[in-house]
Parts: C-alpha cells; structure tokens; sequence
C-alpha cells in the first residue's frame, strides 16, 4: 500500500468560525491570541511532505507548542502565556476587521391603531349636556319671539277670563253664573278660565298670557323629548327650533286661552306613549287620563287622539312585536272609558255638540283655507314631508359606520311612521274646510305641527348632510322659518285694535244696572268685571228682541227695534268685528232722539285705521 502525500488545502475564509469569547482585536485588553496561520505543522503531525519550513521559522517539537499555534521568532515562549503574549510589530499576512452589525434605531413616531370608529354611538354626558344646552337657547328664543308681543286683551281671552273669574266667585261663594258658559264654550269653563282667572286676578293679564308662555315652552321641551326617543338629539333640536318660531307656536305663547294647555296635554300624553315604548304594556294608560285631560280643554283637541293610539301600536311594534297591538288596544279603551264618563257625569255634552260636532258652517272657501293653511304652516310641513321620504329611503340615523350594523326598523314601520305623523299636520286644515271658517285656523295649524315636527327635524338632519356637510341649508330653512313667524305674529296680535282709550271713556258710564250693546262686549266686560257683567252686555250676532207693544223680532229688524225703544244705555261699535250689523246699528242712532255721540276714537291695526265709535243714551 502505497501513502500519498497530504497536502494542504485552503478553507474559505470565515471571520466567525474562530471568534473567543475570551481575547480578539476588539478585547479589552488589546491581546489577540496567537494561532497558526497554516504554516505550522497540525497536532501530532510534522510537516507535510512535499513542504519545507518558511524561511526564518523555528519549527519546535510538537510536545513544546500548544496545539494549532507556533511560536513565533524571537519570542520566548512561554506555554502558560503565549496565547496572549503582547505581539510585536510584525507584517500581517491576513488582516480582517468585521463590524459587529448595528441595533436597529428606535422610531421617532409609531403610528397608533386607528379605531373603526372616532366617537362613541352611546349616550355620554357631555353630549347630553351639550344638547340641553342647545335645547335652553332654542326655548330662549321662541320666549323672546312671544314676550316682544304687546295689545290690549282679544275678546277670546277677555271673555275666557272673565267666564273664569265667574267660574271662581260660583265655587267658592256660590255666586250665580250669568249665562251658562258651558253651553257654548268650546271647552270646559271648569279647567283653564279657572286656572287663568287666578293667575289673572294675582298677576293680571300679563301673568295669564305668562301662563300659557309656559305652557308652549314646556310643548317644546316635550316634542324635543320624544323626537330624540324616536330618532336622535340632532333630529330633536332640529324639530324643535323649527316650532319654536312657527307663528301658531309664538302667538299661542302669548295668548291667554286654552289653546296653549290643550296642546301642552298633547305633547304630554305622546311622551308618555312614546316613553313607555320598553315598559310593561300596561304602562301605556298613564297617557290615557292626559289625553282625555286636553280633550275637556279644548273639544278640538279629539281630532288628534287617534294619532295618540296609532303611535301606542307604532313605538312598541320595535321591541314588543304583536304585543305592541295589546298596547294600543288598551290605550283606546282607556280613553273611551274616561271620555265617556266625562261626557255623561256633566253638562259638557251640550258645549261639544254646539261648537264643535254641530258647528255651524262658514263661507270661506276651500282654496282660501289652503291658501292660509300654507302661508302658516306650509314650509315646515314640507320639510317634514322631505324628511318622511328621506327616513323611508334610508333609516341609519348615525353617522358612525359601526350603525350600519344595527338592526333599523323595516321600510313599512318607517312609512307607516312618516305617513301618521306628516298626515296629522293636514287634520287641521281638512277639518276646517268642512266647517269653511278661517276662525282659529292658525291656532289649530299648531295642533298639527307638533306632530310634524319630529319628521321636519329627521328633513334638516338630511339636508345638513353628515357630519355637517351642507349647514347653511339648515341655516337658511330655519331663517326663512324664523322670518315668516315673527312677520305673521305681529300681524296676527295687531288684528284687533288697542281698547285702552274706549276703556277709559266708558269707565264713568257703566254700572250695574245698565244695559249694553258693543261689537266686542267681552272687553268690557273683563276690564270692568267690578262694574258689569256678561248679563248687562249684547254683543252684535243674533239679536231677539220683543218691542214694547210685543211684537217679537229677530236679527238686525231685532236691532232697529231696540234702538227705536232706547233699549241699550250705551253703544260701542268698532267697525271690524261685524261691519255689516254696524251699519245697521249706526243707521239704526242717525237722528235717533235716545242717543248722541260721546266719542269717536281713531286707532290702528294690522288691517289699517278704523274709530271706535260710542254714543250713550240721553233719555
């Protein structure tokens, strides 16, 4: 067997594969260990044939020299400490320097996680403060709207006062009552002339018509109660301040007549049904004895009850399913049960028929009563109309994407919903046509738009836009709404003149055993209720009237005859009231022995100029 020389072979160079934890070029100690560099014989192994020696190197005895190192010339060895002898300058037959890799530098900035979502759906208490806070100057606005309004007492609050201060001296000194005003009053003279009549005697007639400011005040606060209920607060404010500044609204709130309450009891009994929309079923009859409540303080305040029952049925379907039909089932049975035994336990049966289900019918035209219907109500109705249709398209009332998620009322309950709530606005109206009768329209246009308004606000959040896109949409409907009601207030409480200056004329001729005849004989009747009563005045509608030699006569022959007698002490015409029986009064006194003119007193109002005209009776 023959051997062949081993040579040697070259590795790749690897600056790792040697590295000692204890010693290198980067040591603290500046040593390096000594190590062959491939010239020196292996352990246990001489030089390779075919190789000589460097020239200049001493190989010593394997046995001398640590394993894989050679001691270099001119050095003394020393076993224990050659590895880390201090080495002199010598060429460097392979230098290698390696960097030890760098740490990776911190960021300046981490970007945090973004959530799904910047805000929060649920309610907060800075969101409900912010809210009210936005409610507080909405209800500050439309008090400054109804307080900037200034006249003497309308004949309807001069006579609802008067009639309750009456209704007083009968329940508590058992005086008797000079007419029967539950006969024709279109409410009970039990509730609100009573109410009214103490406010009055305490704070007169500002704090009456202060009364009813707080009644419309609270009807707002409601609505905007039960709107955020139903939708949200930017739907809530939004319907608010659109009627807070209506012109019904405004002069309602300064107006001392039933009006006010019956719509406060309204709004009352539709937060109750739709606050109790989670509660036990039951719970749906606390609205029952409010709603019959508004009924007996204005008879016309029935035509909104079915509205009432249908949202019993409609904010309870969400989350009691067919339940909800047991919930308006009560709810109409508890209304008909206390309707009824109102109706039958009084005297008010008789009121309800004469001026309301009997009414006697007017001549105004159905094209006339939309005309004012539209001018009064028209602009928040459509936007309430807009908002409907905008509500059945699309339900999400959130801008967050996280309430895509949510569960929304299907398209029928949202339809159903707009369709009750926008056709309730339009009762008013329809009904009126029937009668064909202006008188009180713009008052019972009110009624309606307290229904409408929650649909009007989902219409302003819609034209907004999310996230505020387009404010100056809502800006400018709510400016344009804002003008129309201060413009038609002040019209509507300059319609009828100020009777201060006639007050003062006929202050010395009235006394208690007078009889009267006037245009407006409530007026007097409230400002001198120390003096006279309803039973000395007449006013200028449906005279009946016997001569002295006993011939019966009815309307204006009624007139003629009477003045023809000297029947009336003292004459008060104003011109508007009834222009046509005027004529015939002031005809009736030209050249009449029995009177002679006392006074003719110019004045103003939203019509013009007109006189108040008084002649007094001489024998």
């Amino acid at each position: 067997m023959s051997s062949r020389p081993e040579y040697y072979v070259p590795q790749p160079y690897d600056p790792y594969a040697d590295d000692d934890p204890q010693g290198g070029w980067f040591n603290s100690d500046g040593y390096a260990p000594r190590r062959s560099q491939g010239y020196g014989t292996a352990e246990g192994h001489g030089t390779p044939q075919g190789h000589a020696a460097p020239q200049g190197y001493d190989i010593p005895a394997a046995h001398d020299v640590p394993q894989g190192y050679d001691a270099a010339q001119g050095y003394d060895y020393d076993p224990r400490t050659s590895a880390y002898q201090q080495q002199d300058d010598q060429p460097t037959y392979a230098l290698h320097t390696v960097a030890e890799p760098a740490a990776p530098a911190e960021p300046g900035y981490t970007v945090p996680e973004t959530p799904e979502v910047g805000w929060d759906m649920a309610a907060s208490r800075r969101r409900a403060w912010v809210s009210r806070a936005v409610l507080l100057f909405v209800l500050a606005v439309q008090a400054v709207l109804s307080l900037r309004l200034s006249n003497t007492a309308f004949q309807d609050e001069a006579l609802y006062l008067a009639a309750g201060h009456a209704e007083l001296q009968h329940l508590l000194h058992g005086t008797p009552l000079p007419i029967d005003y539950g006969a024709y009053f279109s409410g009970s003279p039990q509730l609100y002339p009573v109410l009214a009549a103490a406010v009055d005697g305490r704070f007169g007639l500002t704090g009456a018509r202060v009364l009813s400011l707080a009644f419309m005040l609270g009807t707002t606060a409601l609505l905007y109660s039960f709107t955020r209920r139903l939708f949200n607060e930017r739907a809530a404010l939004a319907g608010a301040a659109l009627f807070a500044v209506v012109q019904s609204t405004v002069v309602m709130g300064y107006f001392a007549t039933y009006d006010a309450a019956a719509v406060f009891l309204l709004a009352l009994a539709t937060w109750l049904v739709v606050r109790t929309d989670r509660a036990p079923v039951a719970a749906v009859l606390l609205a029952a004895p409010v709603a019959v409540l508004a009924v007996g303080v204005k008879y016309a305040a029935a035509l909104y009850l079915p509205t009432i029952v249908v949202l019993a049925l409609l904010t309870g379907w969400p989350h009691k399913g067919g339940r909800a039909f047991l919930r308006m089932l009560l709810l109409a049975l508890g209304i008909g049960a206390l309707l009824a035994a109102g109706m039958y336990s009084t005297d008010l049966l008789a009121g309800v028929r004469q001026t309301t289900t009997n009414r006697a019918h007017g001549s105004d035209s159905a094209a006339f009563l939309l005309q004012r219907s539209a001018q009064w109500g028209g602009l928040m109705f459509l936007t309430a109309v807009g908002g409907a249709l905008s509500y059945v398209r699309r339900s999400r009332m959130n801008e967050s994407p996280a309430a895509q998620r949510l569960g929304n009322p299907g398209w029928r309950w949202r339809a159903l919903l707009g369709l009750v709530l926008c056709g309730t606005a339009l009762l008013a109206p329809a009904y009126q046509i029937h009668l064909g009768t202006v008188v009180s329209l713009f008052k019972h246009v009110g009624f309606g738009l307290l229904f409408a308004a929650p649909m009007a606000g989902v219409g302003v959040t819609r034209l907004i836009g999310a996230h505020f896109r387009y404010p100056q949409l809502g800006i400018m409907l709510w400016t344009a709404t804002l003008c129309l009601g201060i413009q038609q207030a002040d019209w509507r409480f300059g319609v009828w003149p100020d009777s201060s200056k006639m007050i003062q004329v006929i202050d010395s001729h009235v006394d208690r055993k007078g009889h009267y005849l006037a245009s407006t004989p409530e007026v007097p009747v409230y400002y001198l209720r120390d003096k006279t009563s309803h039973r000395q005045w007449q006013g200028v509608f449906a005279l009946e009237y016997t001569d002295r030699k006993g011939t019966y006569h009815k309307g204006d022959a009624a007139y003629r005859a009477a003045l023809r007698d000297g029947e009336f002490d003292l004459i008060v015409l104003d011109g508007l009231t009834n222009p046509r029986v005027d004529a015939v009064v002031a005809d009736a006194v030209k050249g009449n022995a029995h009177y002679r003119l006392l006074a003719d007193l110019p004045f103003r109002n939203s019509s013009g100029t007109g006189h108040y005209r008084i002649w007094v009776k001489t024998a």
